[in-house]
């Protein structure tokens, strides 16, 4: 599959695990209950690439209530990484990418789970252009994903997030475990990882701050270590940010 095109993907798969309608739906964060609209963007860096993104998540019988919602996402940025058909050549690669995704909400005592399936459009640069790069030019396929978020305690978290795409393909996971610190925010470990196929794989390992409110700001952050198969381990790191309306 090669490094640059399986980064891209699991950019923007993080991008989309990093909103969680799930979430949205179990912290109740401030908001009221004619909320039917949140907004949110991120930030996900590492050495090889930058990634950010936007995006609307619309309940119509509200962000804390079961029943349908819609995700649309826009993002994009940079990432690097080495071909061999190019001579191990260093190939720039730049990305956008669109997904919307319908889904459905379900809240049962402390679980609160959100399916979605829909579009996944994205567009690939390379500069030079690299013939054996799977991701070249425009392409669209078909993106599902599940999201659970259970609180175990009144102060504790437990969040497990997966989306799969038939561009690439590509599937990556996260798993999160929070206590809540001076009831203002959950901290805690979390994994993440993705698979494309046998030529690549990355996991992350790293610490999260979820729901830091901040007026009507909800802020997410995390920090860690990236391994990949590419040998090209690093620091990574990411922020988000939550806007109910």
């Amino acid at each position: 599959m090669g490094v640059g095109r399986v980064a891209a993907a699991f950019a923007l798969s993080a991008a989309v695990l990093s909103c969680s309608s799930s979430r949205v739906a179990a912290l109740q964060p401030g908001g009221t209950a004619s909320d039917r609209a949140l907004l949110f963007s991120g930030i996900d860096l590492w050495r090889h690439g930058s990634f950010t993104h936007g995006g609307l998540l619309w309940s119509p019988g509200g962000l804390d209530q079961a029943g349908f919602t819609f995700k649309l996402l826009v993002g994009g940025g940079n990432y690097r990484y080495l071909s061999g058909a190019l001579g191990n050549a260093e190939v720039e690669g730049e990305q956008f990418a669109l997904f919307a995704l319908p889904g459905w909400r379900f809240r049962s005592g402390v679980v609160t789970a959100t399916v979605f399936a829909g579009l996944d459009i994205q567009r690939h640069r390379l500069t030079p252009d690299d013939p054996s790069s799977g991701l070249r030019g425009t392409m669209s396929g078909f993106r599902a994903g599940a999201e659970f978020w259970i609180e175990p305690s009144a102060g504790s978290m437990i969040a497990f997030d997966a989306s799969y795409s038939t561009v690439g393909p590509s599937f990556s996971a996260r798993a999160a475990f929070g206590w809540r610190f001076a009831d203002r925010f959950y901290a805690g470990p979390e994994i993440q990882g993705f698979a494309g196929d046998d030529s690549y794989n990355q996991f992350r390992i790293g610490l999260h701050v979820t729901a830091y409110k901040t007026g009507p700001y909800e802020w997410s952050a995390a920090a860690g270590w990236a391994w990949d198969s590419g040998e090209r381990d690093s620091l990574y790191g990411r922020v988000g940010l939550l806007i109910r309306q």
